[in-house]
C-alpha cells in the first residue's frame, strides 16, 4: 500500500505557522520555554527542588527527566497548536494585524515567556519572582520587536 502523495505536504502545512512572523512567534515562544525545561533539567536534583506542584508530581511519578519532559509537552503543545492554527486561519489586513500582533505578544510576553524565564532563571537567579518575570517579558517584547513585527520600514 503506497502512501498519497499530498498527505506529506499536509502534514506540513498543518504542522507548522503558514507565514513568517507567527513562525518566529512560535520559535521565540519555545526557546524561553526550551530555557525553562533544559535549566530544570539541568539543576534539578530531586523532583521536591521544583515548585510547580504540576511537574513535581509527574516527576515525582515517572522520574525527574521523563516528568519534566511529558510536563512541558503537556503544557507547550496547545499553545504550539493554537499558534499554528491561528496561523493558517486567521486573515487579518496589514493595518490590524499589526496591532493585533502586538496585543498577543504582550500576552505571550507576560504569560508564557515571563513565566518560563522566571522559573529558568529561578535556579540561579535568586531575586524575587515579579522581577524575574517582568524581565522575561522585557526580553521577549525586545525580541519580539528585533524579529517578529510587521512595521513599515523595519525589513
Amino acid at each position: 500500500m503506497q502512501p498519497k502523495p499530498g498527505l506529506k505536504s499536509n502534514l506540513r502545512y498543518l504542522l507548522f505557522p503558514k507565514n513568517n512572523q507567527w513562525r518566529r512567534r512560535t520559535a521565540l515562544i519555545l526557546a524561553f520555554i526550551l530555557f525553562d525545561y533544559l535549566s530544570t533539567l539541568i539543576l534539578c536534583h530531586a523532583p521536591v527542588q521544583e515548585a510547580n506542584p504540576y511537574a513535581r508530581a509527574l516527576m515525582e511519578t515517572f522520574g525527574t527527566p521523563t516528568g519534566l519532559t511529558l510536563f512541558v509537552l503537556i503544557v507547550s503543545l496547545p499553545i504550539y497548536a493554537v499558534l499554528t492554527l491561528d496561523s493558517h486561519m486567521i486573515k487579518l489586513p496589514l493595518r490590524i494585524a499589526v496591532h493585533a500582533e502586538t496585543l498577543v505578544d504582550i500576552a505571550f510576553a507576560w504569560h508564557i515567556a515571563g513565566l518560563h524565564f522566571s522559573g529558568g532563571a529561578s535556579w540561579f537567579w535568586h531575586a524575587p519572582d515579579l522581577l524575574r518575570q517582568s524581565v522575561g517579558a522585557a526580553i521577549y517584547l525586545a525580541m519580539a520587536l528585533l524579529f517578529c513585527t510587521r512595521l513599515k520600514g523595519w525589513r
